[in-house]
C-alpha cells in the first residue's frame, strides 16, 4: 500500500531501496467512505493525506458565514498539510464524497524522518510542495472564477 505513495511522488526514482525502507511503515491506508468525516476544522493536525480512490471535498468555516467549499481533491492529490507545516490544527475540515481509499502519514513521524535522515527528508518535502503548489494554482484558479461568477450575478 506504501508503494502507491512512494510512486505517486516519484520516490522510488529518488530514493535508495533502505530510504524506502525507513518510509514504508510509517504509511498506511484508510478507508474513506461516502459522507465519512476525514477531520473537522480545528481539530488537531495529525496526519497527512493522499488519495488513491475516491473524491474528499476541502471545507472552510469562516466564523462569520456558512462552510464554503475551497476544493474537491480526488486520485493523487494531498491534503491535511497543516500536519507538516507547523499548524497544530487543521485549517479546513476534510469529507469524503466519494467512497475510496485514503493513505496518511503522521506528520510527526514525517518530521522525525526529517530530523533523523535529513537528505531523504528534503527529497520527500520537495516533492510535497510540488504536489501542494499545483494544487494552490488550481484552487487560485476556482477563486477567481467564483468571484468572476459573483460579479457577473451582481450585474444582472
Amino acid at each position: 500500500m506504501s508503494e502507491e505513495f512512494l510512486e505517486y511522488l516519484s520516490l522510488t526514482d529518488i530514493l535508495s531501496e533502505e530510504e524506502m525502507r525507513i518510509l514504508r511503515p510509517l504509511i498506511e491506508q484508510v478507508p474513506c467512505a461516502a459522507k465519512k468525516v476525514v477531520f473537522e476544522q480545528g481539530e488537531e493536525a495529525e496526519y497527512l493525506y493522499l488519495v488513491i480512490t475516491g473524491e474528499v471535498i476541502i471545507r472552510f468555516s469562516p466564523k462569520d458565514g456558512a462552510s464554503l467549499t475551497v476544493s474537491k481533491v480526488r486520485k493523487g492529490d494531498v491534503f491535511g498539510w497543516s500536519s507538516i507545516w507547523g499548524s497544530h490544527t487543521y485549517t479546513s475540515g476534510a469529507v469524503c464524497s466519494k467512497s475510496g481509499k485514503l493513505l496518511r502519514i503522521k506528520g510527526l513521524d514525517l518530521k522525525n524522518l526529517c530530523e533523523e535522515h535529513p537528505k531523504t527528508g528534503i527529497l520527500i518535502l520537495e516533492r510535497l510542495a510540488g504536489v501542494i503548489a499545483n494544487r494552490l494554482q488550481g484552487t487560485q484558479n476556482q477563486v477567481v472564477a467564483l468571484l468572476h461568477q459573483g460579479l457577473q450575478n451582481k450585474k444582472s
